[in-house]
């Protein structure tokens, strides 16, 4: 059997934890199995290294933070193959170079074209085990690029791709998914099993289990997921293709912070406008999500809209870049918002749900700002400061804690 197995930061962000997870590899290896381990880096070291670029430049070059930041999962895979070596365990680290992880040339957010297994397959012929890092590809021109903000449960589910892996663990600081963040909703319950498509919602949503590319391929590629703490022995939670629903009408409730709006006031009311505002956007690898459009009044409507909150800046100058072209007659924008979003595959079948929701923020007094819906989710945008108190109170309306 073939596992590929990703630890998190946390999971590996001191000496004790880098033993404790070779452990947990090595009893894999020594019934017999053929291991495969991604690692993050150590802790904080990601944030670490942001921080000190930007001591030195505070706007450094994408390509210059991505050298230094991938610097961080090498140094987690080689103290890892160190510690398996020190327990008599032949192992062997790897980065994206070695192992030869193609990907796109967009620094800081580059996406995998190909992997080649050749080296992979041979150490693992030679009973070794792999240590991979995280988090990082190369591109045409030789340098290598990170996939993004947690992008290491992407290189894992690639490599369970290419691999043809018999298991794919993405090992965290949490037992599995839950139906809120814990740390926030106290009585949030951890999930048995989790649809691919739930799971990819909510990721994007700003659930931080898994990141939502690493959801999004496992669904193409048909590669089933197991999330589990690295710190106990816990079953997790299964995430696949379709799992017994339980008569659960929601699955879980999601929050971002990292959310910003921005409205054009003012613009032509003609067929057009909208394409080429969003078309502009889109040109700059600007993405958006909640859009609310205004009824038209003396040939002007106002277009309201949420983009990423790091995203905001760049977003404001290129709508001002393209103010007159686009008939903008003036842009104003609001960073202290959030999205809190419901998400589950029952709600298809039950009417009623966002009236649920919208009961459950206006016992709390939350007042809703934009809504945005699909088949198995809605999301409501709301002011930041009321963001815990209306998770809280989402979750309590649908009795999420008390669903067996």
């Amino acid at each position: 059997m073939l596992i590929v197995k990703k630890f998190g930061g946390t999971s590996v962000a001191d000496k004790d934890r880098i033993y404790n997870v070779a452990q947990r590899c090595i009893e894999d290896y020594r019934e017999g199995h053929d291991v495969v381990v991604v690692l993050s880096a150590m802790g904080d070291t990601t944030d670490d290294l942001i921080s000190l670029a930007k001591t030195i430049n505070p706007e450094p070059k994408k390509r210059e933070l991505d050298m230094l930041m991938t610097t961080g999962e090498q140094v987690s895979v080689a103290l890892m193959a160190m510690a398996m070596d020190a327990m008599h365990v032949p192992a062997v680290s790897l980065n994206a170079f070695q192992v030869k992880m193609n990907s796109t040339s967009r620094y800081g957010n580059a996406r995998f074209k190909s992997i080649d297994t050749k080296r992979i397959r041979h150490e693992l012929d030679s009973r070794k085990i792999v240590i991979v890092t995280g988090f990082q590809g190369v591109n045409k021109y030789e340098d290598i690029t990170t996939l993004g903000r947690g992008g290491s449960d992407t290189t894992a589910v690639a490599l369970a791709a290419v691999l043809h892996a018999d298991k794919c663990e993405i090992y965290t600081d949490v037992d599995g998914v839950y139906t809120a963040d814990p740390r926030v909703v106290k009585d949030a319950r951890k999930l048995d099993a989790i649809t691919y498509d739930e799971m990819l919602e909510l990721a994007t949503l700003g659930a931080k289990v898994l990141h939502n590319r690493s959801v999004e391929m496992a669904k193409k590629y048909g590669v089933e997921l197991v999330v589990r703490s690295s710190l106990n022995r816990s079953e997790g939670t299964i995430i696949k293709e379709k799992v017994k629903m339980e008569k659960m009408l929601i699955t879980g409730v999601a929050a971002d912070k990292n959310t910003a709006r921005i409205s054009v006031i003012g613009v032509e009311d003609k067929p057009g406008i909208a394409f080429r505002i969003f078309n502009t956007l889109a040109a700059n690898n600007i993405n958006v999500d909640i859009i609310l459009q205004s009824v038209g009044r003396e040939g002007t409507k106002d277009i309201s809209f949420t983009v990423a909150e790091d995203e905001l800046k760049r977003a404001l100058e290129v709508l001002e870049e393209h103010k007159e072209a686009l008939t903008i007659q003036d842009i104003t924008y609001n960073a202290k918002v959030a999205k809190i979003s419901v998400v589950g595959a029952g709600m298809m079948s039950n009417p009623g749900v966002a009236a649920k929701m919208f009961e459950s923020l206006y016992n709390s007094r939350i007042n809703i700002n934009m809504i945005s819906t699909s088949e198995i989710r809605i999301t409501v945008l709301i002011d930041e400061k009321d963001i815990e108190e209306a998770m809280n109170a989402v979750h309590e309306g649908f009795a999420l804690a008390l669903v067996e």
